[in-house]
């Protein structure tokens, strides 16, 4: 399964972007490590049944799938010299892996990023607003400015895709444009 940001506003204070959802059409690039099907099954319990993922207008090829929006911090060129702020800045464009562990932090199961260069910790949560995303990427509903709405609804919707792929053995990655 393969997540697909493409970020559509890059903004002084924040960027938004559009989530899709390609399924079976990624290629797998060996040499990362997925999570256990033990974690995959423990993160589905802990679940909300999730909103339904269906097909919406804003779809970038035929066989992708919009999901949701997103919302991250401020967009740096880094190929052109741009720095990093802790915590203020998105992550650089790139395909990365995704798994499910237990975060401490928000005492959950969330998606984390894995091989994100100069980043660690790297989750799809919940939040509303640029504050919320300390670095991170929020999914929501991108019906007001700067900010994503029923964040929690998406983030229990993707873990369940997410979740669902990992039970049928396949890799998940998300691919940051």
């Amino acid at each position: 399964m393969e997540l697909i940001l493409k970020r559509i506003a890059k903004k002084k204070d924040y960027t938004i972007g559009h989530l899709f959802l390609r399924e079976n059409g990624g290629t797998e690039v060996r040499g990362c490590e997925n999570s256990s099907s033990q974690e995959s099954r423990t993160a589905e319990s802990n679940l909300v049944p999730p909103a339904s993922i269906e097909a919406a207008p804003r779809t970038p090829a035929p066989s992708d799938r919009y999901i949701c929006d997103t919302l991250e911090p401020t967009w740096r060129d880094y190929a052109h010299g741009g720095r990093k702020i802790k915590g203020c800045s998105a992550i650089p464009e790139g395909r990365y892996a995704v798994v499910i562990s237990y975060s401490p932090r928000f005492k959950q199961w969330l998606p984390i990023l894995l091989g994100v260069p100069n980043f660690s910790g790297i989750r799809i949560h919940a939040g509303n607003t640029v504050k919320d995303t300390e670095g991170c990427i929020l999914v929501g509903e991108n019906r007001e400015v700067g900010k994503v709405l029923d964040s929690r609804k998406w983030v229990n919707a993707l873990k369940h895709k997410i979740v669902a792929a990992k039970d049928r053995g396949e890799p998940v990655w998300i691919n940051v444009k």
